[in-house]
């Protein structure tokens, strides 16, 4: 199976998720001397967090909507260059405007990749592998943050915390090169797949909507089913985005965990979370096989999934020690992370294949605007109560809302004639 040119492009796909989230998790590592430097306090850092994420969610439907009008090859070798160019430009930042405005022109590179990689996948992969191949590929987020601690720590330890990020852009522009001579948008372009690979994969392309092709890209955009499956998302970032940008500032502030120890200590619930990533798409495949219902196979996975991941940071947010709050919020992206290739699935499973990008897109945009929202809104709490336990359960809640949003509103798309679309 994994001889098949379509997993070298799942293996380019991974490398990039690893790439994008060891360029994100380098600021929260890199945060504590930033702050110091910069004389940012808690509120100020929050803003710091949420920059990112005005660029980042505004490009997620941007980037899905070029990926389907100019295909996914280019779109992301264009952002992937794009991004790791502004994420150098982190070394040249000075103050808290400089770095904001850094932080933004960052977010807009890295926004096309996720919906980037869902219409990939869903060009070079057969239906009954698309919910693992989204897992695979995004399980190198996880993996990559979990490497972010100790090395982008040694190094600003050892050499001060700009030269990381000029590293990192080093290798982000060296893995678009490699990307834009070795892959295409779809196999049948691609001289490396053998008749064989190109049959099994068109063989089982399914149609994923019963919407006929007269049926404009508004019309997904306001389904129950996208809108759903974009509030469950945005609560799966809500936990993200707290984990990512506040939890290394949680055990320093809360717990007096030294900066060494906290860039080591933080790897484990990423790493974690990279078994649940990829477990998660296999698990929802397995569930469709059995059963024989895509919708079913996504939805269970989603809700019992999102709900565990929000009684353990619920949970995370009351404890005491520090080995409590790693081990409960290990358990929260764990979970968490199993949710994610299911809402993509969702979208490929529903949606027409020439308008995944940009629905894609979209359900990303309105899912990252937790980026914007919540790490701000933790600074805020943090700075006006004096502690975590309120943006923990404020988190938690989330969670469990988005997942009965996916429970009972969720279902197959279905075009009434009678709905005098415009076309």
């Amino acid at each position: 199976m994994f001889g098949k040119y379509r997993w070298y492009v799942l293996f380019m796909l991974f490398t990039a998720a690893f790439i994008n989230y060891v360029d994100r998790a380098a600021l929260s590592i890199a945060a504590p001397f930033i702050a110091k430097e910069f004389q940012l306090n808690a509120a100020d850092m929050g803003m710091i967090f949420s920059s990112f994420f005005i660029g980042y969610a505004i490009f997620n439907f941007i980037g899905g909507y070029f990926a389907d009008l100019y295909g996914p090859k280019k779109t992301f070798g264009v952002a992937m260059t794009a991004w790791s160019i502004f994420s150098g430009l982190t070394i040249g930042t000075f103050n808290f405007t400089s770095l904001f405005v850094a932080r933004v022109l960052f977010g807009m590179g890295e926004g096309p990749i996720s919906s980037g990689t869902n219409k990939m996948i869903n060009n070079w992969f057969p239906a009954k592998e698309r919910a693992r191949a989204v897992g695979i590929s995004i399980a190198g987020m996880p993996l990559g943050a979990a490497v972010t601690g100790p090395i982008v720590g040694f190094i600003a330890i050892s050499y001060g915390w700009r030269t990381s990020f000029l590293i990192l852009a080093i290798i982000g522009v060296i893995w678009g090169i490699v990307w834009m001579k070795t892959v295409a948008d779809y196999p049948r372009e691609c001289s490396k797949v053998s008749a064989d690979e190109l049959s099994e994969i068109e063989s089982d392309q399914i149609k994923a909507s019963v919407v006929p092709d007269k049926v404009p890209l508004s019309f997904f955009l306001k389904q129950p089913t996208i809108l759903a499956t974009a509030l469950a998302f945005f609560a799966c970032n809500y936990i993200t985005y707290f984990f990512l940008t506040w939890f290394p500032s949680y055990l320093v502030m809360a717990h007096n965990v030294s900066l060494k120890d906290m860039s080591i200590v933080t790897m484990i619930p990423w790493l974690v979370g990279f078994f649940g990533m990829a477990g998660g798409g296999f698990i929802s495949d397995y569930i469709y096989q059995r059963v024989g219902d895509l919708m079913f196979s996504r939805k269970i996975v989603i809700v019992t999934c999102l709900i565990a991941s929000s009684v353990s940071v619920g949970f995370c947010g009351m404890t005491t020690t520090a080995t409590s709050a790693v081990i409960l919020m290990s358990a929260g992206v764990f979970f968490m992370y199993a949710t994610i290739s299911s809402y993509w699935a969702i979208i490929q499973d529903t949606v027409r294949s020439e308008n995944v990008g940009a629905v894609g897109g979209f359900v990303h945009f309105l899912s990252n605007i937790a980026g914007i929202v919540g790490p701000s809104l933790t600074g805020f709490l943090v700075y006006t109560t004096g502690s975590f336990t309120s943006a923990f359960l404020l988190t938690a809640a989330l969670g469990i809302s988005g997942a009965l949003a996916v429970a009972f509103l969720a279902k197959p798309i279905q075009h009434q004639q009678d709905n005098n679309l415009p076309l």
